[in-house]
């Protein structure tokens, strides 16, 4: 009952807030971002730990891609979209995290409007393209375990092509709707974001106009953008799964099995991650536990992406040392 009243309470904040006359209406050009910390010292902790992870989650996903380019071992569908998920995490935490670390280095935390609509639709198409990204992997290891004399045909470079520029296109259309409905709501006082960057439902609390569309989109697009990639997740490990169980050669199922390893860890983690905050409701997950999950998702995953695929995955760690190998060479 808790969130109903809660809920309760919003509209009516929106109601007097609308009641005002028009002419004390007016948009606003800035909103308050409250940060990773209420409190001014746990915010330079926090920085720091954040700063870190983001330099490190930069420096991790630049090998991987610098890597799969570098190796023509790893010139192959899966380490194509690889490289383009690790491209996707790094544009996921720099969306969502430079902003805060900017705010808390300088000690202001606003952001503008339409600076808060730009990290909106880039924190939503760069989190929607590792969703679809993941799915498009699980495909890929489906079709490497189920149909492997057909692989190289089923996975050809126009395929993937395809693939990749679908990928694009759904992101960049989900995350346009959301940011132009975004756009169209009015806001008549400089409001607090309770969030350390500007995700979608701790703005539209802010906003004093109906929200009831931008809340039917969010519910109708946001779970078929999540829920749509995870099935196909599922499906293809449901798949996978039965066509080892059929492997009759000793060790076979456990060495096809282990080319999913490293994308089934990142799954567990992406989903589990975004399934914590945005699915639970809002009587179980407080403020400060949605901030924390956000965080997981859009920093701690991007940065362990790099060191899941580098030590699980035997193709990846090989190249990864020859490429350290050859730099160390060149600079001796």
């Amino acid at each position: 009952m808790s969130w109903i009243l809660r809920i309760h309470i919003v509209e009516g904040e929106k109601r007097q807030l609308c009641s005002r006359p028009m002419e004390n209406q007016s948009s606003v050009s800035e909103f308050f971002l409250q940060g990773i910390s209420g409190f001014s010292e746990q915010q330079q902790l926090l920085y720091g730990l954040f700063l870190c992870m983001y330099l490190v989650s930069l420096t991790g996903n630049i090998l991987i891609i610098v890597a799969i380019v570098s190796d023509p071992h790893l010139h192959t569908p899966m380490y194509f979209f690889l490289a383009n998920l690790s491209f996707a995490d790094m544009g996921l935490i720099s969306s969502t995290v430079t902003k805060m670390l900017f705010n808390v280095q300088t000690q202001c935390h606003t952001i503008s409007y339409t600076g808060c609509l730009t990290q909106m639709y880039f924190f939503l198409m760069f989190g929607d393209l590792d969703s679809f990204f993941l799915a498009v992997m699980a495909y890929d290891r489906y079709v490497a375990i189920c149909h492997p004399l057909h692989y190289f045909t089923i996975m050809s470079a126009r395929v993937c092509a395809l693939m990749l520029a679908l990928c694009w296109i759904l992101t960049n259309i989900v995350a346009l709707t959301h940011t132009l409905l975004m756009a169209q709501l009015s806001f008549c006082v400089v409001g607090e974001i309770a969030h350390f960057f500007c995700d979608i439902t701790p703005v539209l609390k802010l906003s004093c106009s109906d929200t009831h569309v931008n809340e039917l989109v969010v519910f109708a697009l946001g779970g078929t953008v999540l829920m749509v990639p995870f099935v196909c997740i599922v499906i293809s490990y449901i798949h996978i799964v039965f066509a080892i169980l059929r492997v009759r050669t000793p060790g076979g199922g456990t060495k096809a099995f282990s080319t999913c390893s490293s994308h089934l860890c990142v799954v567990c983690v992406f989903y589990g991650t975004l399934f914590s905050a945005y699915l639970c409701p809002s009587s179980v997950v407080s403020m400060e536990k949605d901030v924390a999950a956000a965080a997981m998702y859009t920093v701690v995953t991007p940065m362990l992406n790099p060191f899941i695929y580098s030590l699980r995955n035997k193709d990846m760690k090989g190249a990864l040392k020859r490429l350290l190998c050859h730099r160390r060479i060149l600079s001796s």
